[in-house]
């Protein structure tokens, strides 16, 4: 009961995504919906509602919104949290996906080896960042982390 079941991007105010962003975007959310850990940890005056939980997700001024309902639709939680943390992980992660993208087309499989292990040393990065500004807030594990950096980097993208 402690997953999320449903994704909803908000991405109204953004560019069109490219292909890749579209793909990466595709495979995150895939891969959360399959298998995820994610839970409303209770606090001393709150109380949440227990999971499944529907994950809505946007940027807002500059805040990465989280808002979380129950699987029937009731309001669970909202927070909000600051892209500044995220600022330069963000800003490499997109740098290094392009190199990425550009070395599948082009270089030796050993060039394009080596450029994805940099790629997901710096995702973990992002996805570190992200458990410790969910602490308190949601509790996840590792890989739902990194999925959700995924989908957070996508909707960076057009701001």
């Amino acid at each position: 009961m402690t997953r999320i079941v449903h994704i909803e991007i908000d991405d109204a105010n953004l560019p069109p995504p490219t292909p890749e962003i579209e793909q990466e975007r595709k495979v995150a959310m895939f891969d959360i919906l399959e298998d995820n850990s994610f839970k409303l940890p209770d606090h001393l005056d709150k109380t949440y509602p227990s999971g499944p939980y529907r994950l809505g997700l946007a940027i807002r001024e500059k805040r990465l919104v989280f808002e979380i309902e129950t699987e029937e639709h009731q309001k669970a939680a909202e927070f909000h949290l600051s892209l500044s943390p995220f600022r330069q992980v963000v800003k490499d992660y997109w740098a290094i996906c392009e190199s990425y993208y550009d070395a599948v087309k082009n270089m030796p499989p050993s060039q394009i080896e080596t450029i994805d292990m940099a790629r997901r040393g710096i995702h973990d990065e992002g996805a570190r960042i992200l458990e410790e500004r969910l602490e308190g807030k949601a509790e996840v594990d590792n890989d739902t982390a990194r999925r959700l950096f995924t989908l957070m980097c996508v909707l960076h993208f057009g701001n």
